[in-house]
């Protein structure tokens, strides 16, 4: 069995939890440390920061520092951890972090544990306890702004990002005494973590891939041919240790283990349903690929979703749509059901379908397209400098700056070298229309909606980055039916005969339905399995990069 670095938090070892549960025995600030001088050695300390630089304490800088000064200026400067069960609470929920996908070390670990062993100290001195106040107090905002926005600030990995958290009118220095004031702090820090069941079950995926991790994870898979059902081959037994490893094979059940039997197949199948390939029970170039990934990566993958969902899992409304980019799929939600969800083809990665927030308001049956600059300029007209006559073959119309249908083969397409042309192209609605039959229309900066395709094929295929970055939909159709939601005026044999007659029609929702284009690259479905999707848009790297660095705040003010 190859053995890998096993991606826990920095500080992590085997025996993290026994070490610290013996540090949390220590003692909490004594009564004795709240006097003026304590008060007085706050204040000084909190002074630095006044110079612009950042307050750096035992070798931690500050992220919170205005939050702190603005803390400990309207108190007085008095010292605001006095309890010894705060400071268990707040060092408990500090090491339960990792079970979150996040890193202790980023609040202060190391130091507030060393620091509770010198505080303990009938000697120690004023500036001792001035720093464990003030780190305390610093670790608690991370932690809860790390709950309730996530770690990692999504806007300086997309400047379009549009879903940010909205929490008017709240004031962390009022928050933090709040939570004090509780008397019991960790109960408050526990209801600021995410709820929603997407989150809770990444959870526990992450605690189950962390225990594989620490078993060794699994063996890498030779490579070589397809392994066909039946086949004798001696990759099987590492195949059926992988597929042991990852949960999908209950137990060894061939007299030869180089055997490829009907129970290892149908573990190859669950383990190709929960990645997202063509179910075959073969084991394939692309299985192989999947079965080759290490633990490691898994992890690194549930730490991320884990932190998207920190930052998207709020506030949703009882009834919404949602495209989940990666997977290739897009649901329709209401309450705490899914009433529709379809297969989707999302953006090539050069064009990306984008991660948004907005609301569809209306659908348009029979829909003409006027082809985007972006498409003229990278897709038709190459090709029509090339053939002429692909302008007509795609049923597209020539229309000049007058409204005149202008006929494609009297044009001289070799010489708009720019990509720019003085025409609008346009399909009108029929059979071959790339719009199909029916788009979803919501506000949104890039041009993009949800919409039916006449391109059924793609939605066969595995990895659906087929589109130039709108969404299209299998059975579009039926969502809109929902999205209606008048059985009368719109039933399904109503929306036929619209769609019959071809003529275009625009039809205004009763009420703008919200919709979510998001980026799920792993999630547990409703039968409990770990699903896991390729980063087509490799924006889960990104990510991993900015939850493993240093935290500053926001640059801009969440919400």
């Amino acid at each position: 069995m190859s053995q890998r670095r096993v991606l826990l938090p920095r500080h992590v070892k085997s025996n993290w939890r026994a070490l610290c549960a013996a540090a949390l025995s220590l003692l909490a600030l004594p009564a004795g440390a709240q006097h003026p001088a304590l008060a007085a050695a706050i204040e000084a300390r909190l002074g630095m920061a006044s110079t612009g630089k950042e307050l750096v304490i035992r070798g931690e800088g500050l992220a919170a520092s205005r939050v702190i000064a603005d803390f400990y200026t309207r108190r007085g400067f008095s010292p605001a951890w006095t309890r010894t069960r705060d400071v268990d609470d707040l060092l408990r929920a500090i090491l339960e972090s990792a079970d979150e996908g996040l890193d202790p070390s980023d609040y202060h670990l190391a130091a507030l544990l060393r620091l509770r062993g010198v505080v303990s100290q009938a000697h120690a001195a004023d500036v001792d306890h001035a720093d464990f106040e003030l780190l305390l107090t610093d670790a608690i905002v991370r932690l809860g702004y790390h709950f309730w926005f996530g770690k990692v600030d999504p806007q300086a990995l997309d400047p379009g990002w549009n879903m940010n958290r909205m929490l008017p009118g709240l004031d962390p220095a009022e928050e933090i005494a709040a939570a004090l004031a509780t008397g019991d702090l960790y109960g408050a820090i526990e209801r600021a973590r995410p709820t929603h069941p997407l989150y809770v079950e990444l959870k526990r995926a992450l605690a189950h891939y962390r225990r594989v991790a620490l078993a060794g994870g699994w063996p890498e898979l030779p490579p070589g041919p397809t392994l066909e059902p039946a086949a004798v081959d001696d990759r099987v037994p590492v195949l059926r240790a992988v597929l042991a490893a990852t949960g999908d094979l209950a137990e060894a059940t061939s007299a030869d283990p180089r055997v490829y039997d009907a129970p290892l197949e149908s573990a190859v199948r669950g383990f190709q349903q929960r990645m997202g390939l063509g179910v075959d029970g073969r084991v394939g170039a692309a299985t192989q690929a999947e079965l080759r990934v290490p633990v490691e990566d898994r992890i690194r993958q549930l730490r991320v979703n884990l932190d998207r969902g920190r930052v998207l899992l709020f506030q949703l409304p009882q009834d919404f749509v949602v495209v989940n980019i990666a997977g290739f799929e897009a649901y329709y939600v209401r309450g705490t059901d899914i009433v529709w969800r379809g297969r989707a083809q999302v953006g090539k990665p050069y064009r990306a379908t984008p991660q948004y927030r907005s609301g569809i308001t209306y659908l348009v049956f029979n829909p003409t397209w006027t082809v985007p600059p972006t498409i003229i300029r990278n897709d038709i007209l190459p090709q029509a400098k090339r053939d002429p006559a692909s302008v007509t073959r795609r049923d597209l119309k020539v229309i000049d700056r007058d409204g005149n249908i202008i006929d494609p083969a009297s044009v001289n397409w070799a010489q708009f070298s720019s990509g720019h042309i003085p025409y609008t192209l346009r399909q009108d609605p029929g059979p071959r229309n790339t719009l199909g039959r029916v788009k979803f229309m919501f506000p949104n900066p890039y041009d993009v909606y949800l919409h039916d395709t006449p391109s059924r094929a793609l939605f066969e295929i595995d990895t659906r980055s087929t589109s130039s970055g709108c969404v299209r939909l299998e059975r579009p159709l039926e969502l809109a039916r929902l999205l209606l939601n008048d059985p009368g005026r719109w039933s399904d044999a109503a929306i036929a005969a619209t769609v019959a007659r071809g003529e275009l029609r625009n039809v205004t929702l009763p009420r703008p339905v919200p919709i979510m284009l998001a980026y799920w690259t792993a999630w547990v479905d409703s039968q409990g399995r770990v699903n896991f999707r390729r980063d087509i848009y490799g924006l889960d790297a990104a990510w991993a990069r900015a939850l493993d660095a240093r935290f500053t705040f926001r640059r801009a003010p969440v919400g």
